[in-house]
């Protein structure tokens, strides 16, 4: 018995020792900062960006009231309705809304389809491919133009064609409507800047519909084109196009054999960034009236009888933001090779525009200056004209009057005196500010941190985990990823997050919070990424010989060096949430952020209250713009030239 007793306590012994090496493994694994970072956020991200796109698609396939219950029961025939119950907040889980919206039996439902999802959604792919092709087009030959050609005032085009981007692409739409208004039209609200200095009446397709809400978009996101195709034209080996000159190639069969083929990277991605954007934006489409899938998609969500179908079409748009990053993947894998630099570049040859070098600097210093200078001028006007379009009108009580100029508005607690008295003006927009800046400041922080753990432990999974679900916000439109959230606050759990229930704009900041500092994170996150990665790991490694604590190393020594590309990571979150109207609408109140008292005021005939508005939204990124700039010595224009 004792032998056995010993041969049992010796069988016993491995096993503490197995327990303490697993201990003693996880113990290593947590003593690192970049795991542990790791760690944190695979669970954060998992629950922000994973567990809300789960909830949406779960949305897509619930009868959230009694009224779509009842729909779908008299569609198919089942019994829906009945099971439906009051108590039951969370809704019934189903197939059928689907098939209801994408292949109705009934005809008031094909009628909804027709009118709602289908047609909005060809009108949709429509302007996409349109704003793609003005995008491309004028981005690409104006970087042409920089980096390949004699064109005089290469520097002030660089910077002010960026002007479209830094404003709200909303901002372009409402310049051109108010350009273009007249009285022929009856959808607009007074005369335009053109009717009222040349008495023209342009024709409703000119001011409404299709053409303009493409051109507004395609030049709002022409800049894209601009800096990746003059990026890669600027940084092109001279002796490609060289030796082409040398064996005698006329310069058309330069282009098109040799630089378009190198510059397609940057139109492909440029084409399915702005097709991708397009075709999920809300604000340009609403403000100059074209029936889009985002404004049914908004007009849905807000329904009672239809709101599954909006989860439905967002989740569609979804759908196609994949399959634009999968082309995209899948055209960069057949590339074998990129490389268009080298160390043996020389001096590039610029195109002698010769005769026609007027004439195009003429007609480009035209175009670049009517969407970037023109906009904030007609602002300026349409801020203090009392009758629109009447310049012998002009007043400045719309900015330092104290009398109510809609007393209805008034009758609400929503004041509408001019810009300097109006209290909810600068309510608005103090709660925009530190949405901004607490989004700005997390994003940031947390992309300086992913950032740093990636590219320390950038081969393991948990890293490429990390790195990969940080970046899938930016993939997701932004009405898209507004209504992921918008399924979230309707679940009980979250409700004190839904204004529509606290009625307290404290929900409204926060869930604005949440959401902007998700959305944006991959600015940040990319940002910290892409300047970790330049730091050699010598630089660490002779602080961890001396000591120096990991707090410490990140403040004292890798921050100061890389602090450009980081303060980037704080500055894309900021601007882009101060400007941001889509991705909040569906979480606020009409008057909880600057941008829906823009759109509130417009919407109530208070024109010139929303020009204004417009106006310091616009200053106001433009100056936090170059502020930025001048304290990172970065400027966005400056990889290109001029």
């Amino acid at each position: 018995m004792s032998k056995t007793k010993v041969q049992k306590e010796k069988n016993m012994t491995p096993q503490p020792k197995k327990n303490n090496k697993t201990i003693n493994l996880i113990v290593n694994f947590f003593t690192k900062p970049a795991n542990v970072i790791l760690f944190i956020f695979a669970i954060f991200l998992t629950i922000m960006v994973v567990y809300p796109l789960i909830e949406l698609l779960i949305s897509s396939f619930t009868v959230h009231t009694y009224s779509e219950a009842k729909m779908l029961s008299e569609e198919w025939n089942v019994d829906l309705a009945s099971v439906w119950s009051t108590a039951n907040k969370s809704g019934k889980f189903t197939f059928l809304s689907w098939p209801s919206l994408l292949f109705p039996k009934s005809d008031e439902l094909r009628r909804y389809s027709a009118e709602k999802f289908w047609t909005p959604l060809g009108n949709s792919v429509l302007m996409s491919l349109l704003a793609c092709t003005i995008a491309v087009l004028s981005g690409g030959i104006l970087a042409w133009l920089i980096t390949r050609s004699n064109m005089p005032f290469k520097k002030f085009v660089s910077v002010v064609f960026i002007f479209p981007y830094i404003m709200p692409s909303w901002s372009i739409a409402m310049f051109w409507e108010n350009f273009f208004k007249n009285t022929s039209v009856e959808a607009s609200p007074g005369i335009g800047l053109l009717q009222s200095l040349t008495g023209l009446q342009t024709p409703e397709w000119m001011v409404y519909g299709l053409l303009p809400t493409a051109l507004t978009l395609g030049i709002h996101y022409a800049p894209f084109a601009y800096i990746l195709i003059g990026g890669i034209l600027r940084n092109m080996d001279a002796n490609l196009e060289e030796a082409a000159t040398i064996l005698k190639a006329s310069r058309w069969k330069i282009i098109t054999r040799i630089t378009l083929p190198i510059v397609a990277p940057a139109m492909v991605s440029t084409i399915l960034l702005v097709f991708s954007s397009s075709l999920s934006t809300y604000t340009v489409p609403m403000k100059l009236h074209f029936d889009s899938i985002s404004t049914q998609l908004r007009g849905a969500l807000s329904s009672t009888n239809y709101r599954t179908f909006g989860y439905i079409m967002a989740v569609i748009l979804l759908i196609f933001s994949i399959l634009i990053l999968s082309i995209n993947n899948a055209y960069t894998r057949s590339r074998k090779n990129f490389t268009t630099v080298s160390g043996k570049s020389g001096q590039v040859t610029k195109t002698n525009l010769k005769k026609a070098k007027w004439p195009i600097t003429i007609l480009v210093l035209v175009v670049v200056s009517f969407f970037a200078i023109v906009p904030l001028l007609s602002f300026v006007l349409e801020s203090l004209e009392e009758n629109s379009g009447d310049l012998s009108s002009l007043t400045l009580k719309y900015w330092f009057s104290t009398e109510e100029f809609d007393s209805f508005l008034a009758s609400k607690s929503l004041s509408t005196k001019g810009v300097f008295h109006n209290y909810t003006i600068w309510q608005s927009f103090g709660r925009s500010i530190i949405v901004a800046m607490i989004v700005s400041l997390l994003a940031g922080t947390f992309g300086i941190l992913i950032g740093y753990a990636v590219s320390k432990k950038r081969k393991s999974k948990l890293a490429n985990y990390v790195s990969s679900v940080a970046f899938l916000p930016y993939l997701i439109p932004a009405l898209s990823f507004s209504a992921v959230f918008y399924a979230l606050i309707h679940i009980p759990a979250f409700s004190l997050l839904d204004i529509s229930t606290t009625q307290s704009e404290i929900s409204a900041i926060a869930i604005c919070v949440i959401v902007g500092c998700v959305k944006f994170l991959p600015f940040a996150s990319r940002s910290g990424t892409n300047a970790m990665l330049q730091l050699s790991g010598e630089i660490e490694e002779a602080a961890i010989i001396t000591g120096c604590p990991w707090i410490k190393r990140m403040t004292k020594i890798l921050f100061p060096i890389q602090k450009s590309s980081f303060i980037s990571g704080y500055l894309l979150p900021f601007i882009s949430c101060m400007r941001e109207y889509t991705l909040f609408i569906l979480l606020t109140g009409a008057t909880s952020l600057i941008t829906n008292t823009l759109q509130y005021y417009s919407t109530n005939g208070l024109g010139q209250l929303s020009n204004a508005i417009n106006l310091l939204i616009v200053g106001f990124v433009i100056v936090a713009n170059f502020l930025v700039n001048s304290l990172t010595g970065a400027s966005i224009d400056k990889g290109i030239g001029g």
